[in-house]
């Protein structure tokens, strides 16, 4: 049963005083997520938001003394645990996420580039997300440690998601065998990129297609191939791509938890008579190459339909929101925000979609309160 933000956010815990409390941490939590939504970037935009709409904000939140003011708004923002926060929005997300048996789940890294602060020395913060390509939803995202760097926030990411009968796509930082390991603990399957940070693996899986499909002999080479093409806006590009289960000259393909076939995928473009051709590698715990090739197709969905989204609708990478916590949480924000549209049926643009948002009260209310 899918949860209301009300019922989602509720249990997370005020970071105030109780006497310094004049407004209620959820009515700030909706008022953000509301104004974020129609189109609100900061502090001061998320204050006048309210102010316009506080009456339309009455149906759905207290409010009792008014609207907070945007420093109020920042101070709480930036004090919430972003790990609290973060699992009320994995709670939320799975229980309006309809992820079918072999969902691809793409995880990916993406740093947030203006939100360093110089002065406290506090380098960009770098998210790790998981996004549900067939649901089209953000399903949860967690910060790497300032010392580390995707490979150790992945398992904790995949700690936090219930991902059972899901296929994991993850480029080549992920291609580690603590992971193959924690995706096989959660019952799901892999499909990760292997390239130079697994200089001999990537080696021997090179060598072996360039042999086995030289030999042109599918069956002694357990290869397995499909191909599909695609036409339009001046561009012709053909894939192939090639799965074998034949692990024998991969080195310590036993240390490889749950691993049954290695894959190639050659993506050959013709744009403007100009010919290209891009091959990428890949170990995996499938042994069909249709749901490999898939998998290693919809992998790119978490880059267009959620990194494309925050930079560009949402232009995260300008943003100035610095202090505290207040970066983290607020792309936790944008993140929850971009489900919402996202679940929209109306056939708009994101873009377009938060301007109707600021517009329309009865269109911000369907897309906010009917999940």
């Amino acid at each position: 049963m899918a949860l209301s933000l009300q019922e989602a956010f509720s249990s997370l815990e005020d970071p105030r005083i109780e006497r310094h409390k004049r407004h209620q941490l959820l009515d700030i939590i909706i008022l953000t997520i509301c104004a974020v939504i129609s189109g609100a970037e900061g502090w001061e935009a998320i204050e006048a938001f309210g102010k316009e709409k506080q009456h339309w904000l009455h149906k759905w939140i207290g409010l009792e003394n008014g609207i907070p003011s945007h420093d109020c708004i920042a101070r709480v923002i930036s004090r919430l645990d972003p790990g609290k926060l973060t699992e009320c929005f994995i709670a939320w997300a799975q229980s309006v996420a309809e992820l079918a048996l072999g969902e691809v789940v793409a995880i990916d890294g993406k740093t947030a580039r203006h939100s360093y602060d110089r002065k406290n020395k506090l380098g960009a913060i770098h998210m790790v997300s998981a996004w549900a390509s067939q649901a089209g939803i953000s399903l949860g995202q967690v910060k790497t440690e300032a010392k580390s760097n995707e490979i150790t926030a992945i398992p904790a990411l995949l700690d936090l998601l219930e991902v059972k009968g899901c296929i994991i796509t993850i480029d080549a930082m992920g291609c580690q065998t603590e992971i193959t390991e924690k995706i096989i603990e959660k019952q799901a399957d892999y499909v990760l990129a292997v390239k130079g940070n697994q200089k001999h693996l990537h080696e021997a899986i090179i060598d072996y297609f360039e042999e086995a499909i030289a030999a042109n002999k599918p069956g002694l080479c357990q290869l397995q191939t499909v191909e599909e093409t695609d036409v339009g806006h001046g561009r012709i590009e053909t894939r192939r791509c090639y799965l074998s289960t034949c692990l024998d000259t991969l080195p310590d393909a036993e240390k490889w938890k749950g691993l049954k076939a290695i894959g190639r995928v050659e993506s050959e473009r013709v744009i403007n008579g100009q010919t290209t051709l891009e091959r990428r590698h890949y170990i995996c715990s499938l042994a069909d190459v249709k749901p490999f090739a898939h998998a290693a197709r919809a992998h790119w969905g978490i880059e267009n339909s959620l990194h494309w989204v925050l930079d560009v609708t949402f232009r995260e990478d300008d943003s100035r929101i610095r202090k505290g916590y207040a970066p983290e949480n607020f792309n936790i924000v944008r993140q929850l925000a971009v489900n919402l549209l996202k679940k929209d049926s109306s056939k708009l643009s994101i873009k377009r979609k938060r301007f109707m948002a600021a517009l329309s009260d009865k269109f911000r209310e369907k897309v906010i309160f009917s999940t």
